[in-house]
């Protein structure tokens, strides 16, 4: 696991629908480092919300997938930009900000992660 701060890290990634099992976040956290040549820290896995009706009702059969957050190092962040598109791996500021998917998490969330672009 990294020694450096988690000021250096400052790009928070979604990986939807990903959890880490049996690994650790050293394992997940090697694994970047040795396939993508990217300084990556464990944040969290959330459990996400279900999709609201038109009326604010929960939508029957949605929420519940797995979704694991990471800070990515800033310096590493332009190398990442592209290759983590085949892995499915979102900028937090896309998934809320930009797509509109920001029910899918807590409020309490929302407001401890706020957008940073």
């Amino acid at each position: 696991m990294s020694t450096e701060t988690i000021s250096e890290y400052t790009q928070l990634c979604v990986w939807p629908g990903t959890k880490l099992g049996t690994s650790t976040p050293a394992d997940l956290e090697s694994f970047f480092l040795t396939e993508m040549n990217t300084r990556i820290q464990f944040h969290t896995e959330v459990q996400t919300q279900p999709d609201a009706d038109e009326n604010g009702n929960a939508v029957p059969d949605t929420g519940g997938r797995n979704d694991m957050f990471f800070y990515v190092h800033t310096e590493d962040i332009g190398a990442f930009s592209v290759p983590r598109l085949k892995m499915g791996i979102r900028w937090w500021e896309d998934v809320v900000g930009y797509n509109d998917n920001g029910h899918l998490y807590t409020e309490e969330f929302k407001a401890a992660h706020p957008l940073t672009w």
